[in-house]
């Protein structure tokens, strides 16, 4: 594994476990057996960023590359019907979606994109951007690296990233100690 596939490993905190799982991988291998699709071999990334509410809440990454020396990622991201990948930006990721099966509302800043197979968008860094499974959807990323700590997410519960609550708690905790 390249360190930049190693990236993945800091998914840890959100990432789904037991039933939910095995569900959700059930049901996402049935969708790209329909649609005759093969994924990379590599286990897929099971995401429910933290909130513990996966199919409300969530996404299945399914990596292809991350290769932060050699400057690029290549990744498929599913979400079922109804699923959100919550609100974000990154501070140096900029990427481009690509749309391979379904139909997905993309949000990002203050516009809206009803997006379909074929439909390409470019992220800029900085961007706030989430999108919504109108169906179960499968988009393909391209970007610069993926950065776990890259994320800033709208939502402070969310535990990875800058936005997070808890940073802010420890910091200051710490702050606290020191008076």
């Amino acid at each position: 594994m390249s360190k930049g596939m190693e990236e993945s490993k800091n998914t840890a905190v959100i990432t789904v476990r037991g039933a939910v799982r095995k569900k959700a991988l059930r049901q996402f291998y049935a969708q790209m057996k329909s649609w005759n699709l093969t994924m990379p071999s590599q286990e897929p990334l099971v995401l429910d960023f933290g909130l513990n509410d996966f199919f409300q809440t969530g996404l299945i990454e399914s990596w292809v590359a991350n290769e932060i020396e050699a400057g690029y990622c290549g990744k498929f991201l599913f979400v079922f019907g109804g699923q959100t990948c919550p609100t974000h930006r990154h501070g140096f990721k900029h990427e481009t979606f690509f749309i391979v099966r379904g139909k997905v509302k993309m949000y990002m800043a203050n516009s809206l994109r009803i997006m379909r197979p074929g439909d390409c968008l470019t992220i800029p860094p900085r961007k706030n951007h989430r999108f919504i499974g109108v169906e179960p959807s499968l988009l393909l990323e391209v970007s610069k690296p993926c950065i776990v700590a890259d994320n800033i997410f709208h939502d402070p519960h969310i535990p990875i990233g800058k936005n997070f609550t808890g940073h802010l708690l420890k910091k200051a905790q710490i702050v606290n100690r020191r008076k």
